[in-house]
């Protein structure tokens, strides 16, 4: 009986000891699989991405979740302007701007490259709900702007200086024998939700605003269509995806992965447009129905096109909006390689 007992001693504590040791096994298995995991979280690459508030911006807000491979943060800046000035100080590594922006920061010369298109169109000009213009009348808003002239009245056309609602609507005035410079006179209007307070103020007497803010002037009776801004020469192009040669060279493959999410957005965008409406919803606190009128005038589309920034270009330096030409910049400037290894597609099927 005691060898017994000493037996059963025995047992206990070499089990004890086993027990101690699987614990310990145990704890550094768990240690080692958090420590992995924790290695695997901090090795995925962050980016930082800008975007606009507007309706074919917002979208954006999508592209995190679709990225692979990549942690990307949304920053969600007031105008495509504020995201550039956020990629030219290195706030951020990648923006969604406009072309005109694009263009006019080529003229600065910032060091911008452009690897993806993304939304186009938006642009809509409205005047004041009583103002005695029909759709596309163009002989009597040229009439309207000489009476005004004739009683000493400046006539004022408002948009958010520098975004791509002000060229087309220049582009626009311009192609119908109106002198942006001389027959009337602008209202920058930086924060495109006030366009619709401005026009119901009667601060401005026509306006050309970004969705989702034109749709909700028309709905909510401020104002009245007048024009779709898209015979001058950078038609319905909006938004292109932009980074720095810095960044290409430092992360390429934060640049590829980014942009093939884009590619994922754009081919969503063009199937279910019910997240793209949230987001708007999300993003400017308008409502639902604003947000699905606002799509009717916005164009997912990843391609780039080459021949119509030049024309842009072009464009932007008869307007005085740049001092050069910027034409062999735009060439240089405009990388389709991320777009091609995505999309397995030539730059040709692209809009090179």
């Amino acid at each position: 009986m005691p060898y017994q007992v000493q037996d059963s001693q025995s047992f206990l504590s070499r089990l004890s000891v086993f027990r101690t040791a699987a614990a310990a096994v145990g704890l550094a298995c768990s240690l080692a699989l958090a420590a992995t995991g924790s290695a695997q979280a901090q090795s995925k690459p962050k980016f930082k991405l800008a975007y606009a508030k507007c309706a074919h911006c917002m979208s954006m807000a999508l592209v995190p979740e679709l990225a692979k491979n990549v942690d990307i943060e949304g920053i969600n800046f007031t105008a495509g302007s504020d995201a550039l000035t956020a990629l030219v100080s290195k706030s951020v590594d990648i923006a969604q701007v406009t072309y005109l922006s694009f263009v006019s920061g080529l003229d600065k010369g910032f060091d911008l490259v452009a690897v993806s298109g993304q939304v186009n169109g938006g642009s809509e000009m409205l005047v004041g709900k009583d103002t005695p213009l029909a759709s596309d009348d163009w002989a009597g808003l040229k009439k309207l702007i000489a009476d005004y002239k004739a009683q000493g009245k400046p006539f004022r056309i408002a948009a958010s200086r520098g975004n791509a609602q002000d060229l087309h609507m220049r582009g626009e005035l311009a192609l119908n024998g109106i002198n942006p410079s001389k027959d009337v006179q602008f209202v920058n209007i930086p924060n495109p939700s006030d366009h619709a307070a401005a026009l119901q103020r009667g601060e401005v007497e026509l306006i050309c605003s970004v969705e989702p803010f034109a749709s909700q002037i028309r709905m909510t009776g401020v104002g009245k269509h007048f024009a779709f801004p898209y015979k001058q020469a950078a038609g319905r192009l909006t938004n292109l995806i932009v980074t720095r040669s810095d960044v290409i060279k430092e992360h390429p493959a934060e640049v590829r992965e980014t942009v093939a999410a884009v590619v994922r957005l754009v081919d969503n965008l063009q199937k279910d447009k019910q997240a793209w409406i949230g987001s708007i919803v999300k993003g400017t606190g308008l409502d639902k129905a604003v947000a699905t009128e606002a799509l009717k005038n916005s164009y997912p589309d990843y391609k780039m096109y080459r021949q119509q920034t030049q024309a842009i270009g072009a464009m932007m330096k008869d307007l005085k909006y740049i001092s050069t030409d910027v034409s062999a910049q735009i060439d240089k400037n405009m990388d389709y390689s991320f777009l091609m290894e995505v999309t397995k597609k030539p730059k040709t099927e692209l809009g090179y």
